[in-house]
Parts: structure tokens; C-alpha cells; sequence
């Protein structure tokens, strides 16, 4: 498994753009889709949909237009970090919201609390396997992880620190706003990155020798982050 850090131009001249192009796209609506079947399942969201959760509580938009406006919201915030985004990152804060509302349109949300827990488990597989397939593709990484990975670069903090600060951060705002969260809230914690862990190296596109067409600074390798907003 080799990932490394593009910028925009490098990202598309890196090629198997036939490949990478539709595994992107797919895995971002698949993660649209995990989070409608964990909304559905009303048992807890992850950290960033309790905050998206809770502003459409307050505000006459839509779950999935609430994920699309905090998306380009923590894009301004990339500006000071001096972040570049690229085509993932664009396509991550449109498609994500879009696809959970899509999804949101044709599923009802069961009564029974078995269903509600398939839901709730189904969409954290999901959205493990959504992530590798996103991030697999080399094509830019999602605002939000954008954020995090800007933020250990100017602190000189840990991923691991930044990433668990922010989560607690928007999981609180969301509480306060009235965001759902439960147990689907703590296993999406627990278990997000193990799941996008082990489906990363199946799904990640080998690009050979960047140096190869890379006239940009050298790259440097990525830690792989559980979600790709």
C-alpha cells in the first residue's frame, strides 16, 4: 500500500484515471448511503453527522445539504492551513450530501429495533469499506480530513491528537444543537478504522514512481484517515 500526498495537477497526471475516477465516485456514494442507513437507524451518527444532524435541527435544510454546507464551510478554514484541494475534494463535498439525501428519499426508517440495529451496523461497514475505496483513489482528500491533516502540520501535533480533538469538538456542538448520538456514535469511533484499515490495501491504486511525471514538491507519505469528508 503506497499512498502519497498530490497536489491537484500531479493527482490527474498520475494516470489510471480509468480506474481511479469511478472507485472515487463510488466511494462517495457509498459513504452518502452509510450515513442515510445510520440516520434511519436513529441509534447515534458519527462524530461529524451528530454536528450536521443538529444544525439541521436549527436550520431549513436537509441532512445531506447540512454535510455540503460544513463541507465548503471547513474549505474556507483550509485557506490559513494553505491546504490545496483537489478534484476529491470537490467531488467529497457535493457528492457525500447528495447521496445521503438521495438515499434518505427512497429509505423509511423501520420501527422494529432489529432493523434499526442492521441499519445502524450496515452503515458503519459501509462507510469502512466507502472509505478505502475514496481515499484508495489518490484523487485528494475529503474537507474535513483536509482540516485535521492542516492542523497537525501547523501545531506540530499528532494526526491521531488533532483528528480525536476535532471529533470531540463537533460531537459537543452537535449535542448542544441537539444531534443524534448513541451507540452507533461509540461503535463508528471504535470501529471505523480498523474497517477502513482493512480494506485499504485491496482498494489503493498503486501510481508507480511519482517522481517519474511529479515536477511538483517531492510528495510524502499519508497516513490513511477513517473518513473521507
Amino acid at each position: 500500500m503506497n499512498l502519497v500526498d498530490l497536489g491537484p495537477i500531479a493527482q490527474l497526471r498520475a494516470g489510471r484515471l480509468a480506474r481511479r475516477l469511478p472507485q472515487l465516485y463510488v466511494g462517495l456514494v457509498a459513504y452518502g448511503v452509510s450515513l442515510a442507513l445510520m440516520y434511519r437507524g436513529d441509534l447515534g451518527l458519527a462524530p461529524w453527522d451528530v454536528l450536521h444532524s443538529g444544525l439541521i435541527r436549527h436550520l431549513p435544510i436537509t441532512i445531506g445539504q447540512a454535510v455540503v454546507l460544513m463541507s465548503f464551510v471547513v474549505l474556507v478554514l483550509w485557506i490559513p492551513l494553505r491546504e490545496t484541494p483537489g478534484l476529491g475534494t470537490i467531488s467529497n463535498a457535493l457528492v457525500v450530501g447528495f447521496a445521503a439525501d438521495a438515499t434518505l428519499s427512497l429509505l423509511d426508517e423501520p420501527d422494529a429495533i432489529v432493523l434499526r440495529v442492521a441499519l445502524m451496523v450496515g452503515g458503519i461497514l459501509l462507510c469502512g469499506l466507502a472509505s478505502a475505496l475514496y481515499i484508495g483513489a489518490q484523487l485528494g482528500r475529503g474537507p474535513r480530513d483536509g482540516l485535521m491533516t492542516g492542523l497537525a502540520r501547523r501545531t506540530g501535533r499528532s494526526i491521531r491528537l488533532v483528528r480525536t480533538g476535532l471529533e470531540v469538538a463537533v460531537v459537543i456542538v452537535g449535542v448542544l444543537l441537539g444531534g443524534t448520538i448513541g451507540l452507533g456514535t461509540v461503535l463508528y469511533a471504535l470501529a471505523i478504522g480498523p474497517l477502513t484499515q482493512l480494506w485499504l490495501p485491496a482498494f489503493t491504486v498503486d501510481l508507480g514512481d511519482v517522481s517519474a511525471w511529479s515536477r511538483s514538491a517531492p510528495t510524502r507519505p499519508v497516513p490513511p484517515s477513517p473518513r473521507p469528508t
